[in-house]
């Protein structure tokens, strides 16, 4: 007799795990080959409800907010996206209505960005509902885009607009702040929507590896992530606050609050790609950034020494009391 959670599995993901290589989830373990020639590359990454999600958030966003997180990993890298394995810690609120729509969320970027379901686990918990990926991609041997890597001389870029989901995130901790901030609704939902929805640039990742020599994704904020971008290249990073790509939203808010440029800079969730770059491939990476439609703005410069600054318009250093966000 099947177990309720055999049936949970069958009902709901068994018809996610189309690919050949997850053995229709009938066994304890997926296998799958990469390409000929290509390297494995691994990562994982979770979201917890308090943490990364509200527990009102639409089921359908928080399934495809845990995949996309670990898919912007895997573009950092440069690597395409081959499968991934998931462990769900589900409370007594996930009723059939929430499996429904976590279901449909999780296959339709599943499908959408060929990253299938390969297997995982399914547990009740007495806390709060958990979503742990860890995504598998591929890539030619030897090609991986490290943190590590980075060059004196090189240009430093960033994909996207930075502080959206942050400030997003201050919108629903106070849905008040959009009024006296002065948005209109376009400039509140584009920053809603960066919070609760990010894109991975996946469409980037062979370009990234052709042109970049460092690169990093943005989850724990600019400041912070570029700080470990220049650690592991023991060089010094040195990017421009007034290059810095804002949404018209982030400008207006900033400009109203100026306070909020720390948010901006440090708060996160941002998950676009922050890289280094020599000079001499800058065209080649922002054409193919243009084809694929994802913005790519130079901010600043790798240079000898250690250490990663943010100059504000008067030249000096931008001191952040929170640079990064952190668990802990």
């Amino acid at each position: 007799m099947a177990s309720g959670e055999d049936r949970l599995i069958e009902r709901y993901f068994r018809p996610l795990a189309r690919d050949p290589a997850a053995l229709g989830l009938s066994d304890d373990a997926a296998t799958i080959k990469p390409p000929a020639g290509c390297d494995l590359v691994l990562t994982t990454d979770g979201v917890i409800e308090g943490v990364h999600f509200f527990a009102d958030d639409p089921a359908e966003a928080i399934a495809r907010k845990a995949l996309r997180a670990n898919l912007s990993d895997l573009a950092a890298k440069g690597a395409e996206p081959i499968g991934f394995l998931m462990s769900l810690a589900l409370s007594a609120k996930a009723d059939e209505k929430w499996l429904a729509g976590f279901a449909k969320g999780l296959g339709g970027d599943a499908e959408t960005y060929r990253c299938p379901l390969l297997g995982g686990d399914t547990d009740r918990t007495p806390g709060l509902i958990s979503v742990s990926i860890s995504a598998f991609g591929a890539l030619p041997h030897g090609t991986m885009v490290k943190r590590a890597g980075a060059r004196a001389g090189d240009l430093i870029v960033v994909t996207g607009s930075i502080g959206d989901a942050a400030l997003g995130l201050a919108l629903r901790r106070d849905p008040a702040l959009a009024g006296r901030m002065r948005l209109n609704e376009k400039e509140r939902a584009h920053l809603a929507g960066r919070y609760l929805l990010p894109e991975p640039r996946i469409a980037l990742a062979e370009a990234l590896r052709e042109h970049a020599h460092a690169a990093i994704d943005i989850s724990d904020g600019l400041a912070g992530d570029l700080t470990k971008l220049a650690a592991a290249s023991h060089l010094s990073m040195r990017v421009e606050s007034e290059r810095l790509p804002l949404s018209t939203a982030a400008q207006k808010m900033i400009a109203a609050d100026p306070a909020l440029l720390e948010t901006v800079l440090g708060g996160g969730d941002d998950y676009e790609i922050l890289a280094a770059v020599p000079s001499t491939a800058l065209p080649a990476l922002q054409g193919a950034a243009k084809s694929a439609g994802i913005s790519l703005s130079e901010i600043g410069k790798v240079g000898e020494g250690e250490g990663a600054e943010i100059i504000g318009p008067g030249g000096g250093a931008i001191e952040l009391l929170c640079p990064s966000f952190s668990h802990f």
